[in-house]
């Protein structure tokens, strides 16, 4: 059982930068996948950006080149790191690993940091 904890949310100005972290409590480094994802209040949850076990990244398209998503070499920990933050950026961020088991996805969730981008 994996659990993922998200840190290095918090407040910052208007085109300013935060990175999260995203620390589990086992190795990850056989995950297939890893993602954020955030969720601003009366919307959906929506993909920010997503790193694959061969590199492939993905990216929202509100991201616009403003964010990198990445893991440490050790498998236990992957990153958000925000730049250019806009108000419309505000939401609880979360992350989530992906794991196939032979023909059985797995995921786990963090519990979400909250990011608040003032104006």
């Amino acid at each position: 059982q994996v659990q993922l904890m998200e840190s290095g949310g918090g407040l910052v100005q208007a085109g300013g930068s935060l990175r999260l972290s995203c620390a589990a409590s086992g190795s990850i480094a056989n995950a297939n996948a890893v993602r954020w994802y955030r969720q601003a209040p009366g919307k959906e949850r929506e993909l920010v950006a997503s790193l694959t076990d061969r590199g492939a990244t993905t990216y929202g398209d509100f991201v616009r080149g403003r964010f990198t998503i990445s893991r440490n070499s050790t498998g236990n920990s992957f990153y958000l790191q925000m730049n250019s933050l806009e108000p419309g950026d505000s939401a609880v961020y979360y992350c989530d690993v992906e794991r196939w088991f032979s023909t059985t996805p797995q995921y786990w969730w963090g519990r979400g940091t909250q990011v608040t981008v003032s104006a």
